[in-house]
């Protein structure tokens, strides 16, 4: 009687194994439209995507022409990536296929940024709606966003792979290993490392950031927003942690940064962020936005002059 029970048993078992092993896998979720966005000349999709064995949420905004790059935009400690909505549209519609993961940002999240980075080295990602992958890479990211982005790229160099353009940080707040990163990512100056600044705040960690930038010695570092605008000699508007997201912001992100973005911040920054970005994807460079020599206002661009070159400024290069 045992034995024909456990005859009975192991059979119900292969049975069920074999059920199991029969049965079609998990449906991956399909790619949906972002909610409420609009534009003329890019797409915003939202995708699962597996990336080490996990999925995460995925945002891609692509133009709709050919793009000239990929640029992982990514967002800070306890935001996500629809908090940078505007500026990822902002950086597509200058022609490059923007890629924003939804994770974990704390203190930079390192080990997922070494497995993004091999991820990326591999090309082993298919962009949505029949888009190709670009082969030219950016790394950029806000915030805590902008220590796993240096961390990508830091991943990308040491990889070895060739078409690494450089880095457009926003306001990076810098962990363990964030000089190392921007130096392997500039490799000597031969690929530029920038970043939009905000005014010194709890939030920035005192603009912890710029000893590394200004370590590189590779000149012109980027531009750090001061104030909006003077009235009758006064400064009003100054610059906030999260200008980056802008309208995309919430009350968390107000709170938590202690200040609200200023619309004319916010539009700056994304002017700057978005050229830099197309100028290193494709080699090139838009004189008006960069400086010679960054202790030297004459040798700057019209851009940075119309900014830094004044009695009140309203902004200065990182130094």
């Amino acid at each position: 009687m045992i034995r024909r029970l456990s005859t009975f048993l192991a059979t119900v078992c292969l049975v069920a194994t074999g059920l199991i092993a029969s049965a079609p896998a998990p449906a991956r979720a399909a790619a949906v439209a972002c909610t409420g966005y609009s534009s003329s000349t890019t797409t915003c999709t939202n995708t699962q995507t597996v990336i080490g064995g996990t999925s995460y949420s995925v945002d891609w905004y692509q133009p709709k022409a050919t793009s000239n790059g990929l640029m992982l935009v990514q967002h800070g400690f306890s935001r996500n990536c629809g908090h940078l909505r505007g500026t990822s549209k902002a950086i597509a519609e200058k022609g490059l296929t923007v890629l924003c993961i939804n994770a974990d940002m704390t203190a930079g999240n390192p080990a997922l940024a070494a497995t993004v980075g091999d991820w990326l080295t591999a090309r082993a990602i298919t962009p949505p709606n029949g888009k190709p992958l670009p082969t030219a890479y950016v790394v950029g990211g806000h915030s805590a966003g902008g220590h796993f982005a240096s961390a990508v790229g830091a991943r990308l160099a040491a990889n070895g792979y060739p078409q690494l353009k450089g880095a457009v940080l926003f306001d990076a707040v810098a962990a363990e290993g964030f000089s190392a990163n921007l130096q392997a990512i500039s490799a000597g100056g031969a690929r530029r490392v920038l970043q939009v600044a905000a005014r010194p705040s709890v939030t920035n960690l005192a603009n912890n950031s710029f000893g590394a930038l200004n370590d590189l010695d590779s000149g012109f570092v980027g531009i750090q927003l001061v104030w909006s605008s003077y009235f009758l000699g006064a400064p009003i508007g100054g610059s906030c942690h999260t200008d980056v997201e802008g309208e995309d912001t919430d009350l968390v992100g107000t709170a938590g940064a202690l200040c609200s973005p200023s619309s004319t911040q916010t539009q700056r920054l994304r002017d700057f962020g978005s050229t830099w970005a197309r100028d290193l994807a494709t080699g090139t460079t838009t004189a008006a936005y960069h400086c010679v020599d960054d202790q030297v206002l004459a040798s700057c661009g019209s851009k940075v002059r119309d900014l830094a070159d004044r009695s009140l400024p309203l902004a200065a290069p990182i130094r």
